[in-house]
């Protein structure tokens, strides 16, 4: 992991969220989907801790080399403040943290869940997946249509996506639930990859466990460090042996 200070390239608003382009080319060399950066806090007490944000894109090569994205939901003081930031000015960083994802070794078929801006880290995986030559399928998820997060990438990047919202202003009414049993069948799915509020991947990963279907999640949860040291993330987990 590397600690930089990071030129703010861009910012703009998409629906609910914000977006974030920044300028940490030895933070994007290294960046995989699934994992995500520690941004420091301007200093006082309500911005005691780092706030972590999840890797929404890292470009590698081309005009963009060099840059990470983010989508921000702005629910508190601190990713309030980072949704006022403004093009070149400065975000200490420290990334990329946390364990990515793992891909399937074969052309497998691969099924992205994802609810509200849990999509946000899918998308970069859903990219990579497909320049391997791997089979995306989507199912997005949120409470309303602002917060339904790029539905035209997530057409774009796979050969089926179902969207659904709680109010029924986009797609169809209902949770990702409702729409996962179909879309796994259509897809024929070999391994799910899933996003979002913890509430949502254990439901998501009962049922591939009913299924026998391979899963991997990507797990949000406040933290302090980042690093796995201070196990403020900690959360329960079943073993194999059934522990």
């Amino acid at each position: 992991m590397k600690r930089v200070r990071a030129e703010v390239l861009s910012t703009r608003k998409i629906g609910a969220y914000q977006q974030l382009t920044v300028v940490a080319p030895e933070v994007a060399e290294k960046a995989r989907p699934g994992q995500f950066v520690a941004v420091q806090m301007p200093e006082g007490r309500e911005f005691l801790l780092r706030r972590h944000l999840a890797i929404h894109d890292a470009s590698r090569r081309g005009g963009w080399a060099g840059t990470l994205e983010f989508v921000i939901d702005p629910v508190g003081p601190g990713t309030t403040w980072l949704t006022s930031t403004r093009a070149h000015s400065f975000l200490d960083l420290i990334g990329p943290l946390g364990k990515g994802f793992s891909h399937p070794r074969r052309l497998t078929n691969c099924l992205l869940v994802a609810e509200h801006h849990g999509a946000a880290t899918l998308y970069f995986l859903a990219q990579e997946l497909v320049a391997g030559g791997r089979r995306v399928d989507m199912v997005i998820g949120a409470d309303t249509m602002e917060r339904v997060l790029k539905p035209i990438d997530a057409k774009r990047l796979s050969q089926t996506v179902a969207i659904v919202t709680a109010d029924g202003t986009l797609g169809d009414r209902g949770d990702v639930m409702d729409a996962l049993p179909e879309a796994a069948e259509r897809s024929n799915a070999q391994v799910v990859y899933a996003a979002g509020p913890a509430r949502t991947l254990e439901r998501v990963a009962a049922f591939c466990r009913e299924r026998g279907l391979p899963a991997q999640m990507a797990l949000e949860e406040q933290m302090g460090c980042g690093y796995g040291l201070c196990h403020t993330c900690v959360v329960p987990v079943a073993r194999k042996d059934g522990s």
